[in-house]
């Protein structure tokens, strides 16, 4: 299979398989060759698609988290939602995506966090969060563009975080730490948006959100 197959092809196909060994393995060759006989790939070929190393690996793998969420909610079903809505369904699509594996990102999390992976981890974490916002039907080109990546991603990581060490059944301490963070960040620019006579608009607002992670409201 792998000879009619480019590295970019065997990197989208391994990626969503991966992490189920890396759980047990580490991001390390063992989990890449696992997973290339799983799909019926030459193990040294697959090797050559993450010649990069670990980050290689989880690159690839959440890329495919990217692809999924895109299935599990397409423009369609996305469509009647409010944007707080829209981002609420978004990261909780991708919690269900990842919950099977929370081993492996438990260990991806630790290896992006060393310093010299923090330029990659950056990265990552901003395709994420460009992934849903586009998939949320922004079309932003402004500094808002950036404003609202920014807010999501710290959103987001913090979410990641209190999934990491959420046991409550079906995720629902995490749910509800999802969204009391979102509401919070909607009342916030409502009540900025009455005061600069701006409209009610749902704009997120990173300096206030990152202020509330730190001095959370419950």
């Amino acid at each position: 299979m792998s000879d009619d197959l480019t590295l970019d092809e065997i990197r989208a196909t391994l990626a969503p398989v991966l992490a189920r060994h890396a759980a047990f393995d580490g991001w390390r060759a063992p989990a890449v060759a696992m997973a290339a006989n799983e799909k019926g790939i030459d193990p040294d070929v697959a090797q050559l698609a993450f010649a990069d190393g670990p980050v290689a690996m989880i690159d690839a793998w959440f890329a495919s988290i990217d692809a999924a969420m895109a299935q599990v909610l397409p423009p369609e079903r996305l469509a009647p939602l409010s944007i707080r809505a829209k981002i609420i369904a978004l990261v909780e699509a991708r919690l269900a995506i990842v919950a099977p594996d929370r081993d492996a990102l438990r260990r991806a999390l630790a290896i992006l966090a060393l310093p010299v992976n923090a330029p990659r981890a950056a990265k990552l974490a901003w395709r994420a969060a460009d992934a849903m916002w586009r998939a949320a039907g922004d079309t932003a080109t402004d500094l808002n563009h950036y404003s609202k990546r920014a807010t999501l991603t710290a959103l987001y990581a913090a979410t990641m975080l209190a999934f990491l060490d959420d046991e409550s059944e079906d995720h629902a301490d995490t749910r509800a730490f999802l969204a009391r963070r979102v509401e919070n960040v909607m009342r916030f620019e409502k009540l900025k948006a009455k005061v600069r006579g701006a409209g009610g608009g749902e704009r997120l607002s990173l300096s206030r959100f990152i202020g509330r992670l730190r001095y959370p409201v419950v």
